[in-house]
């Protein structure tokens, strides 16, 4: 399997579009750390490591990652969308406690068998799914007591 950096350089080159050091640099911080994250928490990660990438490259590089198919938006929370870095990564779904945020990542045969079934069902070409489950971690139901 090909590296994240070599997948991306691939990807540029077929759009026609250059391979800057910035952009290798946004592309390196995504994949430094397997979180959720937001395009605030993103540059902030790059400027405590005394990267200067500009909002609107963070947010250019980000859709071109999306589009690539390295990273996917997971959710939109508090006005802004949250992503996740995919490549090499098996398939997976979120559960997410709407108290304290936290999210559980899992894997289930059923949902794809589902997924599978369903697409055959109405003769669609199914080529990926994003499941979130809304609830609250056994903390949060702990503290509600």
């Amino acid at each position: 399997m090909k590296t994240e950096s070599d997948a991306f350089r691939e990807f540029l080159v077929k759009k026609g579009m250059r391979v800057t050091p910035e952009r290798e640099e946004i592309l390196a911080e995504v994949f430094a750390e397997h979180e959720h994250f937001d395009v605030e928490e993103l540059i902030l990660r790059l400027r405590q490591k005394g990267k200067r990438a500009s909002r609107a490259s963070v947010y250019r590089t980000l859709a071109l990652l999306v589009e690539s198919g390295l990273v996917q938006e997971v959710f939109y929370e508090d006005g802004h969308m949250h992503y996740e870095h995919i490549y090499g990564h098996e398939h997976h779904c979120h559960l997410r406690c709407l108290k304290c945020r936290k999210i559980v990542e899992f894997r289930n045969g059923a949902v794809e068998e589902a997924e599978k079934r369903i697409g055959g069902e109405h003769n669609f070409e199914v080529t990926g799914h994003r499941l979130e489950i809304l609830g609250f971690c056994p903390d949060c139901r702990e503290k509600k007591k």
